[in-house]
């Protein structure tokens, strides 16, 4: 049983529920919804066996989407950083890219990182993630990949219907070109390193691949591996991060791992025990505290180390 239906509910939809209170069944079902595998009938479909105690398959639907108002570790308004809403040209992609961009504040010039969204566009949770950075002495830009279509909608389903529209080859052009504008910013010292989530974390991987010594470090949070031959392109120290029972992606590592370690790439892989994939946004149930805490001072380490020298 859920440990969740136990509860009264008219306060569902306001606590914050974890992984725990959740058959892994379930939320490998939600895992293959919103990575476009299983349709919103496929689950609720699926769903239903679960649905007791009151609890409709569409409430459960409800209880494992984001609430974005848990996400905000840093203000928008913390007197540490200066964010801005910033336009890359792009060419060979869509013509042009959004994106939000945090960085210290009374700093002359910083390290860059790019940050990569989900396959849901910009929503706070990346947007955080940008002013995370940008109080570890970072500037942070993260570009919206849906921008072509007006840009993330603030509805997640609608989010994510709107990414298949877009052309992924023009997609991928327009991060690569945020990656270059960003690296020649006057404000930056010229190191750049990307790190990105899910969809963000295999688009990390792609970067890698297509701008070998020109991206200093990149932290790629279960994201597809490239193959073979891509990943003998890479010359960029990767430190990756996966979640134990994230099969899908986490599967890919061990090759992974055997041909960046063939191609002389520093190189790091952490597999994060009893963890979900998605551990790392705490916007949803499948945050792992632990494992999010962990993960992200393997990145600002990993950061430091090749981006700081």
């Amino acid at each position: 049983m859920i440990t969740c239906v136990r509860c009264n509910i008219g306060n569902a939809y306001m606590e914050r529920k974890k992984a725990s209170d959740f058959p892994q069944e379930l939320l490998n079902l939600f895992d293959g919804y919103v990575h476009g595998q299983k349709s919103r009938r496929d689950f609720l479909d699926g769903a239903q066996k679960f649905a007791v105690g009151g609890v409709t398959a569409a409430m459960l639907l409800d209880m494992l989407k984001p609430n974005y108002a848990w996400a905000i570790q840093v203000p928008l308004d913390d007197k540490r950083i200066v964010s801005t809403r910033e336009t890359v040209a792009s060419p060979q992609g869509n013509g042009s890219i959004k994106g939000y961009m945090a960085k210290p504040a009374d700093v002359a010039k910083s390290p860059a990182v790019l940050v990569i969204h989900e396959n849901r566009g910009l929503n706070p949770y990346i947007e955080d993630v940008a002013r995370r950075l940008a109080i570890a002495g970072y500037i942070a830009f993260a570009p919206d990949g849906l921008t072509s279509l007006g840009g993330y909608p603030g509805d997640e389903e609608k989010a994510t219907a709107m990414f298949t529209q877009v052309d992924p080859t023009k997609m991928r052009e327009d991060f690569f070109a945020s990656a270059i504008w960003l690296k020649n910013r006057a404000d930056s010292s010229g190191k750049l390193g990307a790190v990105g989530f899910c969809f963000g974390g295999g688009i990390v991987n792609q970067i890698a691949v297509h701008m070998g010594r020109e991206l200093s470090a990149a932290v790629p949070f279960y994201g597809l591996q490239p193959n073979a031959a891509d990943t003998a392109k890479i010359t960029t120290p990767i430190n990756a991060q996966y979640a134990e029972l994230d099969t899908r992606v986490t599967s890919g590592w061990p090759a992974f791992d055997t041909e960046l370690t063939k191609a002389g790439v520093p190189h790091e892989g952490h597999i994060y025990k009893g963890a979900n994939h998605g551990f790392h946004n705490d916007t949803t149930p499948r945050y792992d505290e632990v494992a999010a805490k962990e993960a992200w001072q393997h990145t600002l380490d990993w950061f430091n180390k090749y981006l700081k020298v």
